[in-house]
């Protein structure tokens, strides 16, 4: 895909900011320098005529994105939530994007369907409606199912929309590239490595058997979460292009009114919402990346109901701990414990003074914790951490993007229901049972125990490696391995034997 329509692309992309009024906006978010300034007006400016009108009620930055096509919106959906990138203004004007697109036919949608799961669409369902929402990649339609009339959702992807997707994506490397030479300062935010992050959310949003995947991952893992259900995959009648599951009845996360009226506690919900979220995160390392109130719902027996698996993060244990302990720090005031936890982690560069990183992270605490309940913020937490980390050399972690915006969003949703949620109080008693669970005596053993269960795997290929190596460095020697040398294999043997019982024995006391 590379290659001169990349160029066309950026120029007829430079001509829609320029001519919504979008340019200005977006070079002031990024703090462009006058070269890359001077470049982008080259590309817009001139061909301004060329650019895409798009709707004059929309804010710029919405306008202009809005009317280059799904690639344009989904990549401003997730900015939206990285101020830490594009700044607090821009971020606010994208947070208002449209989710919903006009929708392609019925029609068009059941020769989708049959030819992906090669069955005809009135075989396979008894009713099959008119999209019920239309966004980016896919549209959904309400169906019933012709052998057991349950109801079902029907996720299907737009026709032609990978190769769309390609064909922006490969602009927007040359664009990263672009920015990256014309403005060093910029490296820090890794342009290239926010537009890798987002080719491979959008590659797994493209292929909805990944979603199918992801959707019965969440739910064995979240199974026995109280309040909390998600919709059940219809392997059957899933593919790469068409997705079906359960139909979820409730009302929607954002609509106060309905959930109001449908009797349900909104701080109740708020405070599940919120904790759900940091346990997935922490307990399992593996969460809904997308949790803004159009992918949630209320069940009416008051449930949560999770929908939308295109976008899902994990994290591995030992950034989870890093994580948990960052926030936990926060939590009891201890600055100076998150200021060690970021060098151990290596966020923060060797030789930079721990005491001074501390002194500037009880800045960014103490105002915080000192406002009043309603006002103190994880998400305001984050972005001032950001500000700080800059100044000492932290790079973009690209690692915890997903992480970082889906707690702001989640935050937002929490507010959403209950203006006045104490967010602090509500996250303290799930990553305290986290760091108990992770960082106290027994994650000790049970990391003994699994360092010991790898060990004796390699049992039985350990001697012949060891006489390998002996006898390569005798030969390099010229001699023979000396007794004394083969001894250590015997000894070391022993030691894995040794970690064998040892880890047997932790993990029945583990387990009982």
């Amino acid at each position: 895909m590379r290659g001169p329509h990349n160029i066309w692309r950026l120029i007829r992309t430079g001509a829609t900011l320029e001519r919504t009024g979008a340019m200005g906006v977006v070079l002031d978010a990024f703090k462009a320098p006058p070269s890359l300034r001077i470049v982008a007006r080259a590309l817009g400016w001139p061909f301004k005529w060329l650019g895409y009108k798009g709707d004059p009620t929309m804010p710029p930055a919405t306008r202009a994105l809005t009317a280059l096509g799904p690639a344009y919106i989904k990549f401003g959906q997730i900015l939206s939530t990285r101020p830490d990138v594009v700044g607090d203004e821009l971020a606010q004007q994208l947070r208002v994007l449209q989710d919903k697109l006009p929708p392609f036919s019925v029609a068009e949608a059941k020769k989708a369907i049959e030819r992906e799961l090669e069955i005809p669409v009135d075989t396979l369902f008894s009713e099959f409606s008119e999209p019920v929402a239309a966004a980016s990649i896919a549209q959904v339609h309400q169906a019933r199912l012709a052998d057991t009339n349950e109801k079902v959702a029907v996720k299907v992807l737009r026709p032609g929309i990978e190769r769309a997707f390609r064909k922006d994506v490969d602009a927007f490397y040359l664009a990263a590239r672009m920015i990256e030479l014309l403005s060093p300062a910029s490296r820090r935010l890794r342009p290239m490595d926010v537009i890798e992050h987002f080719e491979g959310v959008v590659t797994g949003e493209l292929d909805l058997r990944l979603e199918s995947s992801a959707a019965s991952e969440f739910a064995a893992n979240t199974k026995n979460d109280e309040g909390f259900q998600l919709p059940d995959v219809k392997w059957m009648l899933s593919g790469r292009r068409v997705m079906t599951l359960s139909w979820a009845e409730g009302v929607p996360m954002g609509d106060n009114a309905a959930i109001d009226a449908a009797g349900h506690d909104r701080k109740v919900l708020a405070a599940r919402v919120l904790s759900l979220f940091l346990n997935h995160a922490l307990r399992d390392g593996y969460f809904h990346a997308d949790m803004h109130q159009g992918n949630l719902k209320v069940a009416p027996d008051g449930d949560i109901i999770a929908l939308d698996f295109g976008i899902m993060g994990h994290i591995d244990e030992y950034t989870r701990r890093v994580y948990a302990e960052i926030l936990f720090g926060f939590i009891r005031k201890d600055y100076k414990r998150v200021a060690e936890v970021h060098f151990e982690a290596g966020y923060v560069p060797a030789d930079r003074d721990v005491d001074e990183f501390a002194r500037a992270l009880r800045a960014v605490g103490e105002p915080i914790f000192g406002m009043d309940a309603t006002r103190i913020s994880m998400g305001r937490l984050l972005n001032y951490l950001f500000e700080v980390t800059e100044r000492f050399g932290m790079e973009t972690r690209t690692e915890l993007i997903l992480l970082q915006r889906t707690m702001v969003v989640v935050e937002g949703v929490a507010r959403s229901l209950d203006p006045h949620m104490n967010i602090w109080e509500v996250a303290r008693p799930v990553v305290e049972a986290y760091i108990r669970k992770s960082i106290g005596p027994q994650a000790v053993a049970r990391d003994l125990a699994q360092t010991a269960r790898v060990l004796t795997r390699f049992g039985p290929r350990l001697p012949g490696l060891v006489e390998s190596a002996l006898i390569a460095q005798a030969d390099a020697r010229n001699q023979k391995p000396e007794p004394k040398s083969r001894a250590w294999i015997w000894a070391l043997l022993g030691g894995i034997a040794i970690g064998a019982v040892v880890a047997g024995g932790l993990e029945y006391w583990l387990l009982f």
